[in-house]
Order: C-alpha cells, then structure tokens, then sequence
C-alpha cells in the first residue's frame, strides 16, 4: 500500500510538470505570435488551451483520489495542497496565453508602435518568473522560489511604467487609442502572469519548508 501510495505521489508531480511544460510552451508561442504579429501562431495557441484543461482536470481528479483513499501526512500532505494550488495557478496562466493571443489579430497592423513599448521587456521578466517558479517546485529549491518573489517588483514598475506611456500616448493622438488600449490590457495580463508565478513560487516555500509566506510587494520582503 505504501509502495502504491509513493507512485501515486509520483505519477501527481509529474503530470504537473507536464502541464507547466505545456502552459510554458503556450505562453512562448503567444508572445511569440504578439511580437512577429503571427495571426496563425496566435490561433493554434487558442485551440491549444483544450490540452491545458484536461490537465487541470486529470489533477484535480488525482489530488482527490490520494485524499480519499490515504490519509498524507506531513509532506505528503503538503505536496497534494501545494500541487492543488499549483495546478490552479496554471490553469490561469493558460487562459492568459490565450488572452494575449486573442488580441494578436488587433495589434497586428501596430506592430511598429507595439515593440516600441517596453511589453516585450515585461513579457520576458514574466515568462522568466513563470519558469523559475516551475523549476524551484521540480528541483524542490527554496531559494529560486525566494528569487521569484523579488522579481515580482520589476513587473510591477513596468506595468505601472506602460499605463502612464499609453495614456500619454493616446492623449497626444487620437489614432494610437486603439492599439495602446490594447497595450494596456495586455500589461496587466503580464502583470496577473507575475503574479501567478509568485503564487506558485510561495507554494514551493511552503511545501519544502513548511513555511507560509506573503509577499508585500510594498518592500519587496517575504513575511
């Protein structure tokens, strides 16, 4: 029973690690399509998010199934919390791969204006966080989770940066209200991305650590 329990635990952190590689491809693909203006690119990530769904739902069904059938404790009980949460926070990141490519088609034509902005540099500190955080939860490391946390304050300042420069934008010319609207969304869906990413990473810190911690994006500190 043991031995059976052990690959149960197994078998759950490997379907995660299957789904943050697939919602890390997703999210490479759709701010790839969002800067080469890929329309094509932009819409086989959308039809993509089906596979990120049934992992959702095949986790979810396995962290239920351990909990009805065992009684974890411990770190197992950690690790089946930890990968509900994870799981979750996911999910999330693969409905904001498809918000960014759904709105591929609509900056299309503004491509100049858009790699002009400072979105570019905010996607890739993001999908940074997004992978660090995956990486800390396989390798089990505190510390790169912790590193996460820290980089959640660069997203911010960018996002906060990108709303001022668009709002400027469109009051000078009426013409870029379109596109930096669309500019504007798309950094708080960047913002949110980071935000998920620390999420994930505080979920690291508490299942190797048994530590709960908060981030206070205030003074960049973990409490």
């Amino acid at each position: 029973m043991e031995r059976h329990f052990e690959k149960e635990l197994e078998t759950l952190k490997t379907n995660l690690i299957k789904m943050g590689s697939q919602v890390d491809l997703q999210l490479g693909s759709a701010c790839r399509a969002l800067f080469e203006g890929d329309v094509e690119r932009a819409e086989k990530v959308i039809r993509g998010d089906r596979e990120v769904d049934q992992f959702d739902t095949l986790i979810d069904r396995q962290c239920m199934d351990i909990f009805a059938l065992t009684q974890p404790v411990a770190i197992d009980l950690r690790l089946l919390m930890s990968s509900l949460k994870i799981n979750s926070q996911l999910e999330r990141i693969g409905d904001i791969a498809v918000n960014i490519a759904e709105r591929v088609a609509a900056l299309a034509p503004h491509r100049a204006f858009l790699l002009e902005t400072r979105l570019s540099e905010m996607a890739s500190v993001s999908r940074i966080m997004v992978r660090d955080s995956l990486d800390s939860f396989i390798r089990s490391d505190p510390s790169m989770a912790t590193r996460v946390l820290v980089s959640d304050d660069v997203v911010d300042t960018l996002d906060r940066g990108i709303f001022r420069a668009m709002l400027e934008k469109m009051e000078h010319d009426n013409r870029l209200i379109h596109p930096a609207a669309h500019i504007m969304i798309l950094s708080r869906h960047l913002e949110r991305l980071a935000d998920h990413a620390t999420n994930i990473a505080e979920d690291v810190i508490f299942l190797v650590e048994a530590r709960l911690v908060k981030h206070n994006a205030a003074d960049g500190g973990v409490s």
